[in-house]
């Protein structure tokens, strides 16, 4: 794509969508909980509703309304055997979490995905739901989906995560609600805690200390009214945005800004972004306003415990690095060669083919800013936040970049070319 910017930049304001974690998890408590769940702001991208689709074959009723999503939850113990394999798309989210809560149940499940999720990292959960006296199983033998799922009784354990990963976390969490006795989770570094936030307003008995979640069984669950705050990685692309285009200033409205995944608004701060909160909301999941101002920017090295807290949005990231002036150092970042495609080497060879100069390390990427941005085709290897991170360097390269599959945005953000677009200003 190449969109002409004119010399005021990006302007006006948007509301992107509902946080992603935060949907996926309504949908799955609500069916958990007894009564009806009603959620605001839900994300309509294919990711959420393949949540959706997996728990209606699991005789969940959620209807889909103009203005919100009602989920009629049948209690903790409440699903029934699905009739077929249940397909979770693309959904590293869906997998992970959905397999903690069929571990023990008192039925038989198949998990399946497609093709890029096949191929993710799934040995995480299987290993920790196994020591719980979970009988799950890679079909193939790898490790990967498909994934036979023998529903039984399960145990409280204590299990220190090698990674920090909310999926990881929440998969044992959620598993922990019908065991034996308490479960927890150390990480080496706090990932998002969406889970333990609205597990606790779901009537849950979770509670945290440092980097250890531990969750006591429950009796029950009760249906709640969530609204889901915008997301800040689908935000992340209009800061981003806004940031190196000149003449820019965008506002971004009601936008999640949660403390274990604010890591990209720290960064831009300390590149020297202008980046300025308004109308902060100090809720269970606090949000505000976003204004964002073109900057003149520069390098910095970015890894340990910040990392959790700004995965998604490393790839874009990569690409604000581009403009700032010096060297950006990415580290401690190995979880991105597992996302929905390997982001470090996709990222790299997609900037290097628009001219940028940057490499693939072990764990992260370097980055030397300064050098002009051509147009090119880029592969987006089908990864959503890949495209869109392409999308936004092509704002300031010179020429038609061309993003191989650029309809997979629809997996977390359907309107996003759209918003984009409304942000031109004329």
């Amino acid at each position: 794509m190449k969109e002409t910017i004119s010399r005021y930049g990006l302007r006006g304001e948007l509301t992107v969508p509902g946080d992603k974690s935060i949907s996926h998890r309504s949908v799955m408590f609500g069916a958990l909980a007894d009564g009806t769940t009603e959620i605001t702001g839900f994300l309509r991208g294919a990711d959420c509703l393949s949540t959706i689709r997996c728990f209606e074959k699991m005789g969940i009723c959620t209807e889909i309304l103009p203005d919100r999503v009602l989920v009629h939850g049948k209690g903790l113990h409440g699903l029934t055997a699905p009739s077929d394999i249940l397909d979770c798309g693309n959904s590293g989210t869906t997998t992970r979490l959905i397999s903690g809560i069929l571990a023990g149940q008192n039925f038989n499940s198949r998990l399946t995905g497609d093709a890029s999720l096949c191929r993710r990292p799934m040995r995480r959960i299987l290993i920790p739901l196994g020591r719980m006296g979970a009988d799950i199983a890679s079909e193939d033998g790898n490790d990967c989906l498909p994934l036979r799922i023998c529903g039984r009784p399960l145990h409280g354990i204590h299990y220190d995560s090698p990674v920090a990963s909310a999926q990881v976390k929440s998969s044992i969490l959620l598993a922990g609600l019908t065991a034996d006795g308490p479960t927890s989770v150390t990480e080496p570094h706090l990932s998002r805690n969406h889970t333990e936030i609205l597990l606790r307003s779901f009537g849950a008995d979770i509670r945290s200390e440092g980097t250890t979640a531990t969750i006591y069984p429950a009796e029950e669950l009760t249906a709640q009214k969530i609204a889901v705050p915008g997301d800040i990685s689908s935000a992340a692309f209009f800061i981003a945005a806004a940031l190196i285009v000149p003449g820019s200033e965008i506002r971004l409205r009601n936008i999640g800004i949660n403390p274990t995944r604010d890591g990209m608004i720290r960064v831009c701060r300390e590149m020297g972004g202008r980046l300025n909160l308004e109308n902060v909301r100090r809720e269970a999941e606090p949000r505000a306003d976003l204004l964002v101002q073109a900057s003149s920017l520069h390098g910095i090295t970015i890894g340990g415990d910040i990392v959790p807290a700004l995965i998604d949005e490393l790839p874009v990231i990569a690409v604000m690095a581009c403009f700032a002036e010096g060297t950006t150092v990415i580290r401690d970042a190995q979880e991105l060669k597992v996302k929905e495609s390997n982001r470090i080497r996709i990222m790299t060879e997609g900037l290097r083919r628009m001219g940028a100069d940057c490499e693939e390390t072990e764990d992260g990427m370097i980055i030397r800013g300064g050098r002009p941005l051509h147009g090119a085709s880029v592969d987006s290897a089908s990864d959503h936040r890949a495209a869109m991170s392409f999308a936004v360097a092509s704002l300031m390269a010179d020429g038609e970049t061309n993003i191989s599959d650029p309809e997979c945005v629809k997996i977390s953000y359907p309107e996003f070319y759209r918003d984009l677009h409304s942000l031109i200003a004329e």
